[in-house]
């Protein structure tokens, strides 16, 4: 590891991931893009107003939409240190509906699916996930949250 590279690994572990895993690990190679890469993905995943367990269920939904193991699988870890109970990290590696969800459970799984589905959200959840989290966690939390409510 060079002087660049050591640099960036000692930001990454010494921050609140507190270990370098997964992608950071391949794109370590380029000090620049993984200085970028980090920092974008700690304001996406740390800089959030959701809470940690929202966070994660938006988080697992995406990781299982694309089809990412790593994904579902380091953050079904964080998504139980999160509080998520058994039966709903289940049904979202089902891709189903979890049972007994709160209403903010329900809202964000049904804002990252539809969005993961459609490219979009529609009005209506738009609307909802606005009214009860404000345009912050909307616009900030996520870059694909800034796209418009999907129009049938």
């Amino acid at each position: 590891m060079d002087a660049a590279q050591k640099a960036v690994y000692d930001k990454i572990v010494s921050g609140p991931r507190g270990k370098i895993r997964g992608p950071l690990r391949a794109v370590l190679h380029n000090a620049e893009l993984a200085d970028r890469w980090q920092a974008l993905g700690a304001l996406l995943r740390y800089g959030t107003s959701l809470p940690p367990r929202l966070s994660e269920i938006a988080i697992l939904v995406t990781g299982r939409a694309c089809n990412s193991p790593f994904e579902w699988y380091a953050h079904r870890i964080e998504g139980e240190k999160a509080g998520i109970e058994p039966a709903i990290l289940e049904a979202l590696l089902a891709q189903v509906e979890p049972p007994g969800m709160s209403a903010d459970d329900a809202l964000v799984w049904r804002y990252t699916v539809e969005l993961n589905r459609h490219k979009s959200v529609s009005h209506a959840t738009y609307a909802a996930a606005l009214a009860r989290f404000g345009e912050r966690t909307w616009s900030n939390s996520r870059p694909w949250s800034v796209t418009t409510p999907w129009s049938p």
